[in-house]
């Protein structure tokens, strides 16, 4: 896997396809490699280049020792689109991948030639406010939960209830969930919080936000909240599926997606 050097430290990345560029933003504690297993075979279909990455504290991406910020994580995409000379360019992002994907085309909009964002918000409500203080309180106090039960947790938090219905579908994502390990090192202190709506107004790039009708962690409301600040932006909101949505409802999901690049 190749390299590239942005904002001080070494990020892994992918470049896959033929065509014009998308650039694929993943979201907390995953690799980039989990849009290959839907969002990058349809793009490439669709005829356009992917390039996926790892943020940093993901491996093989560099892990500085800390706590990060969002600002962090914008500077080394930024870092990234400049190296690879892919500006302005498609984004794709989901959940604190959008946020990233936000930031940018509000600071950098000559880098954003169009956005979808998914699993999106723009600020926290009271109770995504209380998750995340009791997360935030429990890597305080370093208390590290037990795999199964970061599992357990995990799926809840993440799955629609039509999936949490399947039991053969539940066999393998607490799985994969216990496997992964829950944890995300400095990327697990950034704050997503803080009402960035203002700011969205700002944005001059064309945007979709594709929102997950059972997302806890981005629920419907908040992502309309998103669409509504940008001046050009449409909202899909698919349904029967949680804050994994493009796992879990990829056909949909990967129709919205390109649907909206192919007119950009």
């Amino acid at each position: 896997m190749p390299f590239v050097d942005s904002n001080g430290i070494r990020l892994a990345y992918q470049r896959t396809g033929h065509g014009e560029s998308v650039l694929l933003i993943m979201g907390s504690g995953a690799s980039g490699r989990v849009w290959t297993m839907h969002q990058t075979p349809a793009l490439h279909k669709a005829g356009y280049q992917t390039i996926t990455f790892d943020n940093r504290g993901i491996s093989p991406s560099d892990a500085p020792p800390g706590k990060y910020a969002l600002a962090d994580l914008v500077a080394d995409t930024k870092g990234l689109i400049e190296a690879l000379d892919l500006g302005p360019v498609r984004i794709v992002g989901t959940s604190l991948g959008s946020l990233i994907a936000q930031e940018l085309a509000v600071h950098h909009p000559h880098l954003v030639r169009c956005a979808v964002l998914l699993a999106t918000r723009s600020r926290s409500d009271a109770t995504r406010r209380a998750q995340a203080r009791a997360d935030l309180a429990l890597l305080e106090a370093g208390i590290r939960l037990p795999p199964a039960y970061n599992a357990a947790k995990q799926v809840l938090e993440m799955l629609s209830p039509a999936t949490l219905s399947d039991d053969t579908a539940m066999s393998s994502w607490l799985e994969l969930f216990e496997l992964s390990g829950g944890g995300s090192g400095g990327q697990a202190w950034i704050d997503t919080g803080t009402d960035r709506r203002e700011a969205l107004r700002r944005i001059t790039a064309p945007c979709r936000v594709i929102a997950f009708a059972d997302d806890l962690v981005a629920p419907p409301h908040l992502a309309l909240e998103v669409a509504d600040s940008i001046p050009d932006c449409d909202y899909v909101e698919i349904q029967d599926c949680g804050h994994l949505g493009n796992l879990e409802r990829p056909g949909e999901v990967n129709a919205a997606i390109t649907e909206f690049l192919d007119k950009y």
